[in-house]
């Protein structure tokens, strides 16, 4: 299974967006940059489905793009016109060359949701490797209407009861790629966010 980041040469704000290439080529999150569909072509000619973290416009922008582009399914929580496919808590999906468990882990979204493998995690923002706040497990920003600190610790001590132990590929909706011990960043994440100090100094 091979994952490329297509949003990684944006200059614009955007989330990553991976392109998973495999039994299922798969596309989680689209991001916001315009130049997505051609980072894609360089890689597939179509796209079978799209999977989606959670629909925060720096995730979604492109999805009009994307979809007249390839014309995929769309796996989502949230109700969205480009949805074919709603998934709940518990679901399974397949993504490149494995199955993976839907986690839902709202906090930083209503509508947000991870997928986690026997190997691999793809998270969105609940948790990140690194970031501008921590260099090794951080989290989603919580400080905006709508967001929950304590509805996020949760989610990410649901996320660790479902995450099986060896699990050593991480890709977070920002930050870099991590291969490892996922299980210990995500842990290092829990803690800071436990703690309910600001994550940046201009949160209330």
């Amino acid at each position: 299974m091979e994952v490329y980041n297509v949003t990684a040469d944006a200059e614009t704000f955007t989330c990553n967006a991976f392109l998973v290439v495999g039994g299922v080529t798969t596309l989680v999150d689209v991001g916001a940059w315009d130049g997505v569909v051609d980072a894609v072509r360089d890689h597939v000619d179509t796209v079978d489905r799209i999977v989606l973290t959670h629909q925060h416009p720096d995730h979604v922008a492109q999805l009009d793009a994307v979809c007249e582009a390839f014309d995929p399914d769309c796996y989502a929580y949230g109700e969205h016109d480009h949805r074919t496919h709603a998934i709940e808590d518990g679901d399974r999906v397949d993504i490149g060359d494995e199955s993976f468990d839907v986690v839902y882990t709202p906090g930083h979204a209503g509508d947000h949701v991870s997928f986690v493998s026997e190997t691999t995690l793809f998270c969105g923002d609940v948790v990140v490797h690194d970031d501008g706040a921590f260099d090794y497990g951080s989290f989603g920003r919580t400080d905006r209407p709508g967001q929950s600190r304590e509805r996020l610790v949760q989610s990410i001590e649901d996320l660790l009861d479902r995450m099986p132990d060896g699990v050593e590929y991480m890709y977070a909706g920002h930050g870099g790629e991590f291969h490892g011990d996922v299980r210990d960043v995500v842990e290092t994440s829990l803690s800071r966010a436990q703690k309910r100090e600001p994550k940046y100094p201009d949160e209330q």
